[in-house]
């Protein structure tokens, strides 16, 4: 079996993990250790997979069962892979992720997690930020953790619904759905949630998708959101990715919020992105 080599990228998130081919069959146990190495750093970067989809789809399965996403346009040919794409003529438009975000967590069932493949990418600008949400609620003022402690939150799809519809015309290279009412239906998580793997305490909240705080209103809720999503995006908790083609990045979507940031016009950049849920997860 390959003998991998974890490499932490920060003090609190992201590992890199060398001694992986995975266009190659998985051994039992180097699927463990990977599904270990997520659980215990949040996310991995993997360098020179170059990975094709079916590939991408055997190692997505390595971690749960693949999960086809709502409201996003997928690939043509495979509702189970989204094309995360922006084109060198595609100037002034937003990005897919372009803010603080858990992936869908409007969902009755959030995803577990994510992976991007790398195919084109800009030789500068084009990064991705994540942030550890285990660190951050375990560094929570006291006040801050008397707010969510046991109590729920209440996200909504708000891009994708009426209510909440951002302002103006919305323009990206990634097709989504918008102005659904069904978007608008109140999904309530709890505002701290245990891992399923590791029992770890995560805060669970995100500018995109979480509107109040159980048993508020909008506007009570607005001045402690604000300071969570402030406290939960803070510098020592996240890790930076330089993109290079070829790179495959797995994150933790329970514990983790990511941002993609949008700095490269004039420039062609194409990821391709599968999803897997936490139902049935596998075993070595």
């Amino acid at each position: 079996m390959s003998q991998l080599t974890i490499k932490p990228v920060t003090g609190n998130i992201g590992a890199e993990i060398e001694g992986a081919d995975l266009s190659m069959p998985v051994d039992p146990s180097v699927a463990e250790a990977l599904r270990d190495a997520l659980w215990s750093y949040q996310v991995l970067f993997l360098r020179d997979q170059h990975l094709d989809i079916a590939q991408l789809k055997q190692v997505t399965a390595l971690f749960g069962p693949l999960q086809r996403l709502p409201y996003v346009e997928p690939l043509p040919d495979d509702p189970l892979v989204i094309g995360v794409q922006k084109k060198a003529s595609d100037k002034n438009v937003g990005v897919f992720g372009g803010n603080w975000h858990s992936d869908f967590s409007f969902l009755e069932h959030p995803p577990a997690g994510s992976l991007l493949s790398a195919v084109q990418v800009p030789e500068i600008g084009g990064d991705t930020v994540w942030s550890n949400q285990i660190a951050a609620y375990e560094t929570l003022p006291d006040d801050l953790k008397r707010a969510v402690e046991g109590r729920a939150a209440i996200h909504v799809g708000k891009p994708h619904g009426v209510k909440f519809a951002p302002k103006g015309k919305q323009r990206s290279t990634i097709k989504m759905v918008r102005g659904d009412p069904e978007a608008d239906r109140e999904t309530v998580h709890p505002a701290v949630r245990a891992h399923p793997e590791t029992g770890r305490k995560a805060l669970f909240v995100n500018p995109v998708y979480t509107s109040r705080l159980d048993g508020m209103m909008e506007a009570e809720s607005e001045p402690i959101l604000d300071r969570l999503f402030w406290h939960a995006t803070r510098p020592e908790f996240s890790c930076r990715h330089r993109w290079r083609a070829g790179d495959l990045v797995i994150w933790d979507n329970r514990t983790t919020l990511h941002f993609a940031v949008n700095d490269y016009d004039g420039s062609d950049r194409l990821l391709y992105r599968t999803t897997f849920s936490d139902e049935q997860r596998p075993h070595a």
